[in-house]
């Protein structure tokens, strides 16, 4: 059976960068990542109230990946999925 974290790594591996901030913006331990993990996976999910809110989803999404990156050691950040 396939831990999450192991379910992250073959995500990053396959450049599935919004299907792993899914998987990581319920984990309860993200540290000083969480409010940018949590809030990129909330603009991909909900980006018209982000607009509402005359806020970009497009740059806090950006900003997600390279966080999950940082928090969990990954080896590379993507630029764009």
């Amino acid at each position: 059976m396939e831990t999450a974290l192991q379910k992250l790594n073959s995500l990053w591996a396959a450049s599935e960068y919004r299907k792993a901030l899914k998987l990581v913006a319920g984990w309860p331990r993200l540290g000083e990542h969480k409010d940018t993990i949590q809030r990129g996976w909330s603009a991909v999910s909900n980006p018209n109230i982000y607009r509402e809110l005359g806020k970009d989803p497009d740059i806090l999404y950006a900003a997600a990946p390279a966080a999950v990156a940082t928090r969990y050691e990954l080896s590379t950040t993507p630029e764009r999925d």
